[in-house]
Formats: C-alpha cells, structure tokens, sequence
C-alpha cells in the first residue's frame, strides 16, 4: 500500500483526477453492482458498461502497452488506481480478453490479428471467454483432445471445453486445441481464435455452489475456424499457453488490494450484530485473533510485494517468487471468507438469491449487511483451483524456483 504522504505532487493530482472520475460515472446501479460481485466479474451487463466508461476516458487497459491503446502510468499511479478501485468498488469487467487473451495477440499476433482483435477488446465491442480445461483436463491442461482437424482453409473442432467462465456472455474464445499427436504431450497443441457464433457450438450452464450461472461447458461439433484466427504457428500452441499462464498464474497489485478490502468488510461485519440478541463477534477475543492474524498477512503480502514489484521479469526467478506469493494470497483471501461467514453468524442461513442481483431486496428476515457473506463463501471456494490447483502451483516453485 502507498502512504499518502509519500507521494509527489504529480501523484496526487493524478489521485484527485481518479477520484473525480468515479464520483462522475459511477452510477448507483454501477456502484450496486460493484459491490454485489461474488467471482472476478459483475453482472454481465454493468461490466460491458464500465469498460465502455473507461474506455472513452482512455483508460480500457491502462496496463497494455502504450501503442496498442494502454497509459504510460508508473508504478505508483496504477497502485494509486488500484487503490481507488479498492474504495469505489466499479463493476468488475469480465476480463478474460483484456487481461489473458490481448497480451498473448500482442506477442504472438500478426499485425492483422492485432489490428483487428485488439481495438475491439479495448472498446467492449468483443468479450472473450477462456477455452483451456476439459473435462479430462484440468490442472494436467497438456492432455487436452479437443481435436482441430485442418480442412482447406479451415479448422473443424470437435470436443468440448468445461468450467468456462461467462461463455454466455462470450463473443469469442481462446482455445486450446489439439492438431496431433506427438511423443510430448505439450506438442502439437495449437492455440486458435474462435467466434462463439460458429455453427455447431452449443453452451451448457454449469452453476455454482451459490447458484449463480458463471461456468459452462462448451460442446464443439464440427464447429469450423479459419486457419487464419491461428496464434502463432500450428503445434506450438503450448508456447503461447505458457505466456498466458504466467499472466494468469502471476499476482499483480491489484490482489494485495482486494485482500484488504476483504479486511475492511470482514471488519465491518464483525461489528454489527450476528446472533439476534445485539452481540458483535469483535466483542470476542478469540475472533479479534483471528482478524489480527489475517491483518498481519495481509501486511506481510504487501510487503512481499513492494520488494518485487519493480523487479517482475519474464525469466523464471522472480515470476515464481510472485507465484509463491500468489498462492499465499489464494489461501488468505479463502481464510477471509470463512471469517466473513462467522462473522455473518446465523444470519448466513438465509436463502438470499434475489439479493444477488442488481436491484433485488435482501429478505426480510435478516438484516442488510448479512445479504452477500454466503455466496461469496461458496463462489470463492473455487479460488484455490481456478487457473490450476495450489499443488500444481507448488511444484512449479519446487521445479523452477528451488531446483528440486
């Protein structure tokens, strides 16, 4: 985090003019829905409206690189802006395309591919749903068969892909797909641009413990893609992967900020009655423990961070450092949940879909601050599996980072 009385004159103009832009496009159905997102995205639609606010001010991806449409931010204003984020709480973007998909057609794309992908996921036109685990493929993703047979100009797809998050939403994916066989399982992968409206694409709903619809499967029969929309060169898919991965699998500054805005909820909750007879859990010694405990990790997390955030490279040393904090960070935003639950007491009981939705009433029976602890509990309990399990992230900083 940033101490405000370190910062330049210039940093806090460029805070002041952060601030201003929230209060004067923030609306309170924006604002609703910021605060009501259980997952990493917000309700579809006020997500695709924020990105479209942010931009028209500029601000689509202010961590791309300047010539595809990124700011030339230092590293101090993006924490700023993180910071900001963590306060005002806007839709969170259904981020797939912006955040794994445009860095990869940045380093692998023709400029074609640039030119026509990347203006479009910067403006909220394209949304971008993540192909890579299969029903037989998870955390092992190189044994992946969606088969990508080559016809002509064309490629056919046949398999499915499962967990898919938003595809519903989607108008393209980035898939994983397998061209061949080969000795390696890594090799004759091939990375592929697909358009979600394709004939012979079918989505199924997958929902969540909270029931909320976030995840799907996708059935491909004989579904076709241009051998155009190829990224980078058939079978060698699993180099574009490995790029992907290390964006996705990597922390960044905006974690150690949710962490603590988790912190501050928690705290708040704690604070308020959670029995039905008055009693606050911060009034219990043991439970204050518990908030000191994760109080002192999210300071530590913090720190580990600002030791390596000017030093993220793409060789292998300091990005495993940040994947071992990046797991750390999994496991105590998970801990934040369960506190958040005990916090809510009773109270989390209460069936409370409607008040999951923009717009809709928590019930009745319980009070307002108890509405959203239960289905963040359940959403977030897929947090330490998402984007490969803890384990397989640990042998990854065993191999690459320890030599073992």
């Amino acid at each position: 985090m940033i101490d405000p009385a370190t910062l330049s004159a210039k940093d806090l103009a460029f805070r002041d003019e952060v601030r201003t832009f929230f209060a004067e496009n923030l609306t309170p159905e924006l604002r609703e829905a910021g605060r009501k997102t259980l997952w990493h995205v917000s309700e579809f639609e006020y997500g695709r409206a924020w990105q479209r606010i942010l931009h028209a001010r500029g601000w689509g991806a202010p961590h791309w690189p300047v010539e595809f449409g990124g700011t030339d931010w230092t590293a101090t204003q993006r924490m700023i802006w993180a910071m900001e984020n963590a306060v005002h709480r806007p839709p969170a973007v259904m981020n797939m395309g912006r955040d794994l998909c445009a860095p990869c057609i940045m380093a692998f794309g023709t400029g074609e591919q640039q030119a026509r992908y990347l203006p479009r996921i910067l403006s909220g036109e394209d949304w971008w749903a993540q192909g890579y685990s299969e029903p037989e493929a998870g955390s092992d993703l190189a044994s992946l068969k969606l088969r990508a047979e080559a016809h002509g100009d064309d490629y056919v797809l046949d398999g499915s892909k499962i967990w898919t998050t938003m595809a519903q939403h989607a108008t393209h994916m980035f898939c994983l797909v397998r061209t061949s066989r080969e000795d390696r399982k890594q090799g004759g992968i091939t990375f592929l641009l697909v358009d979600m409206n394709s004939p012979g694409i079918e989505i199924r709903p997958i929902r969540n413990l909270a029931g909320v619809h976030e995840f799907n499967q996708v059935f491909f029969t004989g579904a076709r893609t241009p051998r155009a929309n190829r990224l980078g060169e058939e079978g060698e898919g699993w180099k574009v992967a490995r790029q992907l991965l290390r964006v996705e699998h990597g922390g960044n500054i905006y974690d150690g900020v949710e962490l603590r805005r988790r912190l501050a909820w928690l705290e708040e909750i704690a604070s308020l009655e959670s029995d039905g007879h008055g009693s606050a859990l911060i009034d219990d010694p043991d439970f204050e423990t518990h908030i000191a405990k994760v109080a002192v990790a999210c300071e530590a997390s913090d720190a580990m961070m600002r030791l390596l955030i000017d030093d993220l490279r793409a060789d292998g040393t300091t990005f495993m450092q940040v994947e071992l904090l990046n797991i750390r960070r999994r496991e105590l935003g998970q801990r934040l949940t369960e506190l958040l639950m005990m916090a809510t007491g009773h109270y989390g009981l209460i069936s409370q879909d409607d008040a999951l939705r923009v717009g809709g009433a928590a019930p009745k029976a319980g009070p307002d601050h108890a509405a959203l602890p239960t289905a963040f509990f359940l959403t977030q309990r897929a947090a330490t599996i998402a984007g490969g399990t803890a384990e397989i992230h640990r042998n990854n900083v065993a191999r690459h980072l320890l030599g073992l």
